[in-house]
This record gives structure tokens, C-alpha cells and sequence, in this order.
């Protein structure tokens, strides 16, 4: 009965990471589409880490932390969250989810190249082709003239590539820093910072906000989806595979999410889906296969800042 059940929770678990995170895309989407992009980033995470506050609580997790941690997750947080999501999201007002998914899908490239400037480490022989592959998969994503003949297309495109490199700073900075050992009082205080920055950002910039009574269903719906599900059950499930299975098997997750995303924005939004698009994701995905064949993996340090995979 207990194999049985954990059988089960390994399958729902990846269903939340390969379905629920590749969705995130077409939920921004619906809902930037009528909300002003950091309101809805800040409304989100802000409301996500109250309730992993309040979970922890019920579960008993202490959630006090040093000042060095305070800041260490609030800092974090402005690079994963406030920037490195806020401006994805603002982006998705100029290019389609599938199309924003599969940018992203490159992120492990950039890490890569980023600890080979920062920090001076050797590229193995396998990441170097995947590098390569990569960047071929990148250029015939971004060089189609039905997408950089969109209005502001390419500055959407370049605000996600900059949000790529603030991930990949992050990245690293969060294997080094001080943050607060359980997880998920560490997401909690990243989410909740990344709230109130955006919060801030949005009231800088004269976003005008509203209430949820007067949101359409469907941006309500989102809104939901993207806090309970995108936020909080797709996270657990993550870290929860990270303890029971390989992490090769989690990083599959990284191939899988932009076929979502594309599948769900061709099917619920319209979006276009070019035979230059199918191309460009199996060679970016390739590359990125290649980047993940390396024997430490650099895709889960922003979930834990002492995760460390084992060696094959």
C-alpha cells in the first residue's frame, strides 16, 4: 500500500511540474492581458508566500531567520521573482506564451556561460555542443519574421533574455549565500519580497490597481490557478521529486514545459505554432539535453541553497 501511494505521489508530482509550470505561461498571459503586469507579479507572490507562511505555521515550521537571511531572500527574491519573473510577465504583453516558454527553455545555457565569465569554470565537452545547439536553436527561434514583426516583439523578447541572465546571477548567488535552511521558508520570504517590490515598483510607475471584484472571470480563474497551483503545489511537488527520484529525471521537466506552454497557447489563445517553431524548440531542447548530461546540475539552486546533486 505505502509503494502504491508513493507511486502515486510521484506521478502527481510530475504532472505539476511538467503541466501546472509549463501553464504558468498561458495564465500570465490571460491575465496580463487585462491586469497591469507588476500588480498581477506582486498580487501573486505576495499572496503565495502569506500562505506558505501560514502553512508553515500549521506544520509547525519555525520561521524565524537571521537578518543576514532576511536580506540574503529578499535579494533572491528581486532576482528570481521581482525581475526575473515581473518582467516576464510584463514581456508576455508583446510575445506569445509558447514563444516565451521556449526562450526560457534556455536557461540552463545561460547559466552555464555565466559561471564560465563569473567564476571562471571549465565548460565540459558535452556542455560546449550543447552550448552551441543552443544558441542555433535560439537563433531560429527569434529570427522568424511573424514574430519580430510584432509590435515591441523584440523588446519582449530582449526584457526576457535579461530576466534569463538575472536567474542565472541568481543561480549562483543562492549557492553561496546565507539563506534559511528549509526550503520552504526560504521560498516563502523570496515570494513575499518579491511582492512587496513589485508592489512598489507597480505604485512608482503609476500601474493602476483594482479590486478582484472587478476582474473577468477568466483573470480571476488565473490569478487563482497561478497562486494555489503555480506557486505553492507545483513548488512542493518539485522539491518532493527532488527527494525521491534522480534529479536527471526532474530536470525533464525543463524539455516539457515550453511543449505545454506552446500546446496550451495554440489551443486556448489562438498562437501561432511555425514549422521554424517546432524546429527551433527540438534544437534548443537538444542543447539544453546536452547542457543537463553534466555530472552537477545548475538547475535547482534556486530552489536550495544547499541542494547538491549527487555525482554520477
Amino acid at each position: 500500500m505505502s509503494k502504491s501511494r508513493n507511486t502515486l505521489l510521484i506521478v502527481l508530482s510530475f504532472f505539476a511540474i511538467y503541466v501546472i509550470w509549463g501553464s504558468t505561461y498561458l495564465l500570465n498571459k490571460i491575465s496580463v492581458q487585462e491586469l497591469p503586469p507588476f500588480m498581477l507579479a506582486s498580487i501573486r507572490f505576495s499572496v503565495a508566500g502569506i500562505l506558505i507562511f501560514a502553512l508553515c505555521k500549521i506544520m509547525g515550521i519555525p520561521l524565524t531567520i537571521t537578518k543576514k537571511q532576511l536580506l540574503n531572500s529578499s535579494i533572491a527574491g528581486f532576482l528570481f521573482l521581482a525581475f526575473g519573473n515581473g518582467f516576464v510577465v510584463w514581456a508576455l504583453k508583446y510575445v506569445d506564451s509558447g514563444f516565451a516558454a521556449l526562450e526560457i527553455a534556455a536557461q540552463p545555457l545561460v547559466i552555464l556561460l555565466l559561471m564560465r565569465i563569473l567564476e571562471g569554470k571549465k565548460i565540459q565537452t558535452m556542455s560546449l555542443v550543447g552550448v552551441i545547439i543552443g544558441i542555433l536553436g535560439i537563433y531560429l527561434l527569434v529570427s522568424q519574421n511573424q514574430v519580430i514583426s510584432k509590435e515591441n516583439s523584440v523588446l519582449g523578447m530582449v526584457m526576457i533574455f535579461l530576466c534569463m541572465i538575472s536567474w542565472a546571477y541568481a543561480s549562483l548567488f543562492v549557492a553561496k549565500a546565507d539563506l534559511p535552511k528549509n526550503y520552504f521558508v526560504n521560498t516563502g520570504f523570496q515570494m513575499f519580497a518579491a511582492g512587496i517590490i513589485l508592489m512598489v515598483g507597480s505604485l512608482l510607475i503609476g500601474e493602476t490597481w483594482s479590486l478582484p471584484t472587478t476582474w473577468s472571470s477568466p483573470v480571476l480563474y488565473s490569478m487563482l490557478l497561478l497562486i494555489i497551483f503555480g506557486s505553492i503545489v507545483a513548488f512542493t511537488a518539485f522539491n518532493y521529486l527532488l527527494k525521491v527520484v534522480s534529479p536527471e529525471k526532474v530536470a525533464t521537466s525543463t524539455y516539457v514545459n515550453p511543449i505545454i506552454a506552446l500546446l496550451l497557447g495554440w489551443f486556448f489563445l489562438g498562437e501561432e505554432i511555425t514549422t521554424q517553431s517546432i524546429i527551433a524548440a527540438v534544437v534548443l531542447l537538444t542543447g539544453v539535453y546536452f547542457i543537463n548530461t553534466r555530472k552537477k546540475l545548475v538547475l535547482f539552486s534556486r530552489f536550495s541553497s544547499r541542494y547538491s546533486p549527487k555525482e554520477d
